[in-house]
């Protein structure tokens, strides 16, 4: 399983100090079902815990996942800063999901380059 950050959630991932064993925790759990909301299209959300807390109060994430394949990060927020995504975001989430899940194995190495994502390494 390939697991990749966007632009924007490396930033966000960074700001927080959310670490890569943390996002490699939460995919692994989508994998294995643990999957705390089905959005539709390949898009789920998953909590991730603050460092030192549990997930409930942590953050909230939006991945884009295709099981056994590839994931991946592009939106986070802290469940204290805000409740949830509205319907127009879940569509518009759903829409890119089909464009960035379809990405064959030399469009996203363009896009690794460019730096519009960046892969998630292991251990």
């Amino acid at each position: 399983m390939r697991i990749f950050k966007s632009r924007w959630f490396q930033r966000f991932a960074r700001k927080e100090k959310i670490a890569d064993a943390v996002l490699r925790e939460a995919v692994a759990r989508a994998e294995r079902g643990q999957i705390d909301a089905e959005l539709g299209g390949e898009v789920i959300k998953q909590r991730i815990a603050r460092p030192g807390q549990g997930r409930s109060k942590g953050y909230r994430t939006i991945i884009f996942l295709r099981r056994g394949d590839k994931a991946f990060f592009v939106y986070g927020f802290a469940k204290s800063q805000r409740a949830n995504i509205d319907d127009n975001e879940r569509e518009q989430f759903k829409d890119a999901a089909r464009i960035v899940l379809a990405l064959t194995g030399p469009q996203l190495v363009v896009r690794l380059k460019r730096g519009d994502f960046v892969e998630v390494k292991g251990e």
